[in-house]
């Protein structure tokens, strides 16, 4: 191997290890953002000043003040517990409940696995958004209700990979030796299975932490998710939607932070995917 061959590698490993770094970095402030935000708005987001209604952005209020005066950064901040941990919450429910069941039915097969991944099937063929739209409707809003909706539509998505990847094990070399060791079937999939099939399964889940946030808050925006006066990404930005024209910083400034958010989970979930990928360059 050449020098240069060495030395375009040492920079491709070093370029991951700093984008894992720096995106990991990032969104552990977000986390921490929203885990403290009571603490770190500047104002009572809830409260109302009149006299100080719509007021543009300055050194005072940084992303200005909404139709009722509230300061928009403090609602910003407060947001970001509902938006940020909702999306947490929801992407950690799917993955366990969807791989739970693919582990199952890939590992158990027969009519089991038929008829569970028919039923897959049935939530795979509409439109996701849509789906959860018309389950939302179903249920009346509400932010648990479109976490729901959401998790209705997602689940299918981990069970088949996660169904694949113990398809792909279940019948390697190492899995028999398991078994002639005496371990049963419970010690294969705890000590066997589920490492092997993890970073896929992980990829998948970082990548789909952009995707709920900005689905949530889409349900949100249509009046399906959070309701106002919460304070929440889309239902912020759904409230405040008529000032775009005369007042644009009031609805851009929870449009930014999705875009932000959603921005680094996405990239988070890119460098975690290079980490994790045996085949790509280092």
């Amino acid at each position: 191997m050449s020098i240069p061959t060495i030395r375009k590698q040492k920079i491709v490993k070093n370029h991951w290890k700093i984008r894992l770094i720096l995106f990991g970095i990032l969104a552990v402030l977000l986390i921490l953002t929203a885990l403290f935000s009571e603490q770190l708005c500047p104002y009572d987001p809830y409260l109302q000043n009149l006299a100080n209604a719509k007021a543009a952005p300055s050194a005072d209020h940084i992303f200005g003040t909404d139709r009722y005066g509230r300061d928009m950064l403090s609602r910003v901040i407060a947001g970001s517990r509902t938006s940020i941990f909702s999306s947490l919450i929801l992407v950690a429910v799917i993955t366990i409940f969807g791989t739970v069941v693919g582990v199952f039915c890939g590992w158990k097969g027969g009519w089991v696995d038929s008829l569970i991944m028919r039923i897959s099937d049935i939530f795979l063929a509409f439109p996701g958004l849509v789906f959860a739209l018309a389950a939302a409707a179903v249920l009346g809003g509400g932010i648990q209700n479109a976490m729901l909706a959401l998790a209705a539509i997602s689940w299918p998505k981990y069970a088949r990979i996660a169904r694949g990847q113990t398809m792909a094990q279940k019948e390697a070399t190492y899995i028999q030796a398991a078994r002639l060791s005496g371990c049963n079937t419970g010690q294969i999939i705890r000590r066997h299975i589920l490492p092997n099939i993890a970073g896929a399964i992980l990829v998948t889940a970082m990548l789909d932490i952009g995707t709920m946030l900005m689905e949530l808050a889409g349900l949100s925006f249509l009046g399906l998710g959070a309701k106002p006066p919460a304070a929440e990404w889309g239902s912020m930005m759904s409230d405040t939607r008529n000032l775009l024209a005369t007042h644009p910083w009031v609805p851009f400034a929870p449009g930014i932070a999705i875009f932000v958010s959603v921005t680094v989970f996405n990239l988070l979930g890119e460098a975690v995917r290079d980490w994790l990928d045996p085949h790509s360059e280092r």
